[in-house]
């Protein structure tokens, strides 16, 4: 057997080369960390993406679309942090979504679950259907005919009637209706409380909503969408779950470009139609 014997030199240069790994490998820890909190600060402060899985926003919103939602729009709640840890009570820096706007919140009775709908109810409002038409306080909205729609979904096509409607602060927004007489365009009255919302899918038909599960408490409220930055022709089912299915990462290597709504990216979500 050869012995390798080491001077004094080399045992220096070995346990500098290992000390220089050694704080390369912590330097890296280190900024995957800081890049890390940098991302939940972002997201928890600022914009968190999300995606709709369902097609009761629709036309404003189709099924694919990816937003970017501003966390600051309405200030902060518990809600806003990652787990939402019952830290404090309430909103902080808040104030309640304008009515017209769409917003993103918390489902009252599941609060796991996001859902997006337009807010067309403020604290006070009294909120009617009556034969397929929205009355607020009383007062009808207008709608006026906008042509037929083609929702498409899932492999199915409806042919509906669009409407542009007319909030009672001048905002106009299409509506979607297959009729006047179903299940949930004649209901009873419903008076606001303080600090809560009343929320309503723009395909009215297929929307549960705040005529189904109630009002929305203002501390629900999580941000207001902003723009969208991908838009993509896929299923209610593929983006339903908390993961991305296999089906789902098969269909974007084959399809992404066929498949991208190239035509929506970079759209903004406004309180009127969008063209």
């Amino acid at each position: 057997m050869r012995l390798i014997r080491f001077n004094f030199s080399d045992r220096k240069a070995l346990s500098h080369m290992a000390k220089h790994k050694t704080n390369g490998l912590l330097e890296n820890i280190k900024t995957i960390v800081i890049a890390g909190l940098i991302a939940i600060g972002i997201r928890t402060v600022a914009y968190e993406p999300f995606n709709i899985p369902s097609g009761s926003m629709i036309p404003t919103l189709l099924v694919g679309d990816y937003l970017f939602v501003s966390k600051f729009s309405y200030g902060y709640s518990r809600f806003s942090l990652p787990f939402a840890p019952p830290l404090f009570s309430g909103r902080i820096f808040g104030s309640l979504p304008e009515r017209g706007d769409v917003a993103v919140f918390k489902l009252p009775r599941d609060t796991s679950t996001d859902y997006i709908k337009r807010i067309v109810g403020l604290p006070g409002d009294r909120m009617q259907m009556r034969g397929g038409l929205l009355y607020i306080n009383g007062q009808l909205l207008p709608r006026q005919p906008a042509g037929e729609y083609v929702a498409e979904g899932d492999g199915m096509q409806m042919q509906l009637k669009r409407y542009i409607e007319t909030l009672p602060n001048g905002v106009k927004h299409p509506i979607l209706k297959a009729s006047d007489d179903g299940q949930l365009d004649n209901t009873q009255e419903y008076k606001v409380p303080a600090d809560h919302v009343f929320a309503m899918g723009d395909n009215r038909d297929s929307s549960l909503d705040s005529r189904y599960w109630g009002f929305v408490p203002g501390a629900n409220i999580v941000g207001k969408p902003l723009i969208i930055y991908w838009s993509y022709d896929a299923t209610t089912e593929a983006l339903s779950g908390p993961m991305i299915s296999i089906d789902h990462l098969l269909d974007l290597v084959q399809h992404f470009p066929s498949k991208t709504r190239w035509g929506r990216t970079f759209r903004l979500v406004r309180g009127y139609p969008l063209k």
